[in-house]
């Protein structure tokens, strides 16, 4: 396995390998150049922890700060816990049109530097088709509304798959995994008050981190209010938490621990109510039935 790493005065990422003789140690890979190796050394887990955490602790402490995560960490914390990777977004299949959405799906992740197209590429290019054949009354489109909808249901369905495997994973396991998101999150989160609030985006759908920053008494800013079923209001940017220190009037200081959160592409638990998004109460895990 290719290792990559890039940190302080790195001036491209350097390449290591698991060293044959000795599986706790590292070397570089062939004609790799690196500042504070050379190409014959071997290392160890200790030579890169002196190295990355200074720079991290550094990083993690700068005025602003985000954090983009993906499927990985989605594939890494199933993987601790579950020993298997997540559900993937398989692509679905069409009645009518298949051809010509896989084709335009493909087209339009080419277009964004991708090789292949993935469902939400065709779940966009059947919404725009079903859009144009609703606007020629074609007698097709009340199919495709229905198989859409079924696709739709099927990746939600999906996405539960991956939770549940989190959650009903042997006990032992499943805390070791949640302890390292755990973990993970507050390496990030841990910044004080006098600081920029830790910026988290995330394409997934899922609600590990939800969990994780639970588990970890981290209080997320998510842009929805209220209590009983929280509607989303995208205005509400500064919205933060403060408190008044004992003894101190009029100076009300920003509470620690609390990060703004942003869900790119919406999540599991967000229904439209005609022209509001809410927030339901679906368990982590739940294998229920959901509309999404």
């Amino acid at each position: 396995m290719i290792n990559i790493i890039k940190v302080r005065d790195d001036h491209s990422p350097i390449k290591f390998q698991q060293n044959s003789i000795d599986s706790k140690k590292f070397v570089l890979c062939d004609d790799m150049e690196c500042s504070w190796l050379n190409a014959s050394d071997t290392f160890s887990h200790k030579e890169l922890r002196s190295r990355i955490e200074p720079w991290l602790t550094a990083l993690f402490q700068s005025e602003h700060l985000s954090l983009l995560a993906g499927s990985g960490l989605t594939h890494a914390v199933h993987w601790l816990a579950a020993e298997k990777a997540a559900t993937g977004m398989e692509a679905f299949s069409l009645d009518d049109f298949n051809d010509q959405v896989t084709l335009a799906a493909k087209k339009s992740s080419e277009a964004t530097g991708r090789k292949e197209g993935n469902l939400e590429d065709q779940l966009r290019v059947a919404n725009e088709l079903l859009r144009g054949l609703e606007i020629l009354n074609h007698d097709k489109a009340s199919a495709l509304k229905k198989e859409l909808e079924i696709a739709m249901q099927g990746f939600a369905n999906s996405i539960l798959v991956s939770e549940n495997g989190i959650a009903t994973a042997n006990s032992e396991k499943r805390e070791n995994a949640f302890n390292i998101l755990v973990t993970f999150l507050m390496s990030f989160a841990s910044r004080t008050g006098v600081r920029d609030r830790l910026n988290i985006f995330t394409t997934n759908y899922d609600r590990l981190i939800e969990a994780g920053s639970e588990l970890a008494g981290i209080h997320l800013l998510d842009r929805f209010l209220g209590n009983l079923m929280p509607i989303f209001r995208s205005s509400r940017l500064d919205l933060d938490i403060h408190y008044n220190p004992p003894g101190i009037r009029g100076e009300p200081r920003y509470l620690e621990g609390v990060v703004r959160y942003t869900k790119l592409h919406g999540s599991l638990d967000w229904i439209q109510v005609n022209k509001d998004i809410r927030r339901i109460g679906l368990p982590f895990g739940g294998l229920c039935c959901t509309k999404i």
